[in-house]
C-alpha cells in the first residue's frame, strides 16, 4: 500500500484465535487494490452487500465499498478460521456491522477514508476506529463552532493552516472513534465531551458530560497509517498494546 509506514501482517498471528486480552489489532488497506484482486474480493461478499454495492451511483464509491467490506471479511476469517465468505454479520440499530454472539469472543470497528481503510480488532470491549484525509477546509473554524465543545473550538482557534487542518480532523477522528465504540453514531452530541487535539498533546478523552470517571476507563490511540492522514482507536480499558500492520498480509 502506497506510504503506508506499517509492516504486513504476520499470517502467523492470525490463525484462529482473536488477539490476546488486552491488546487491540489495527489493520490499514488500500481501497483500490488490483482489479484481479478486487474481482477475487468481490466473490467473498454476501447478496445483500452485493445489492448495497449495487446501488452506488459512482464506480469510486462502489470499488471502495467492495474492497473495504470484502478485505475486513478475509481479516475476520484469519481470527475465526473461517473463508471470507462464510463470515456473518448483524447490524446495530445505527447500522454498525459486528459479528453474532455464537462466533466467539471478537469485536471490530471500520472506517475508510479517501484511498485507505481501517479496521481495528479486539477480543472484547467497546471499540471504536475513524480514519479521515487531512484537506484544506475554509470552513474548519464554522464546523467547530457548531459541532465541537467550547475548550475544543478555544484550541482550534490558536492554530494557523495548515495545522489548523491537521488539528482538526484529529479532533475529528478522536470524536468518531470514541462515539463509535459507544454505538451511538452521530447521534451522541459531539460537543457533550472533549479531546486534545493539539499537535503537543497526546491522544486524551478530556470530559465527558455526566460522567466524570470517563475519562479513565477510556484509551485513546492516535494512528498514523498514512502520509496525508490522521487516524485514532478509542477503546474501554484495559488496554495494554495496540499492534498497527498492513494488509494483505505477506
Amino acid at each position: 500500500m502506497t506510504g503506508c509506514p506499517w509492516p504486513p501482517a504476520p499470517v502467523s498471528s492470525l490463525s484462529g484465535a482473536p488477539p490476546p486480552a488486552g491488546r487491540v489489532d489495527v489493520f490499514a488497506f488500500a481501497l483500490d487494490p488490483p482489479e484481479e484482486r478486487l474481482a477475487a474480493l468481490r466473490d467473498t461478499l454476501a447478496a445483500d452487500e452485493r445489492e448495497r454495492a449495487a446501488r452506488y451511483r459512482f464506480d469510486v464509491h462502489r470499488r471502495a465499498f467492495e474492497a473495504c467490506r470484502s478485505v475486513v471479511r478475509e481479516i475476520l476469517g484469519r481470527y475465526l478460521a473461517l473463508a471470507p465468505a462464510a463470515v456473518r454479520f448483524q447490524y446495530g440499530p445505527q447500522g454498525k456491522p459486528a459479528l453474532p454472539p455464537d462466533d466467539g469472543p471478537l469485536v471490530f470497528s471500520v472506517s475508510h477514508s479517501g484511498e485507505l481503510g481501517l479496521c481495528a480488532v479486539a477480543r472484547e470491549g467497546a471499540l471504536g476506529v475513524d480514519l479521515e484525509r487531512v484537506r484544506s477546509l475554509d470552513d474548519a473554524l464554522a464546523i467547530a463552532e457548531r459541532f465541537f465543545s467550547p475548550a475544543e473550538r478555544d484550541a482550534l482557534r490558536t492554530l494557523q493552516p495548515p495545522a489548523l487542518a491537521t488539528a482538526f480532523f484529529t479532533a475529528w477522528t478522536r470524536k468518531e472513534a470514541f462515539i463509535k465504540a459507544l454505538g451511538e453514531g452521530l447521534s451522541y452530541p459531539l460537543a457533550d465531551f472533549d479531546v486534545t487535539l493539539l499537535p503537543e498533546e497526546p491522544a486524551r478523552l478530556l470530559r465527558v458530560a455526566g460522567d466524570e470517571k470517563a475519562p479513565a476507563r477510556w484509551r485513546l490511540t492516535a494512528l498514523d497509517p498514512a502520509p496525508g492522514y490522521v487516524a485514532a482507536l478509542a477503546a474501554a480499558e484495559p488496554v495494554d498494546a495496540v499492534a498497527c500492520w498492513s494488509w494483505p498480509p505477506r
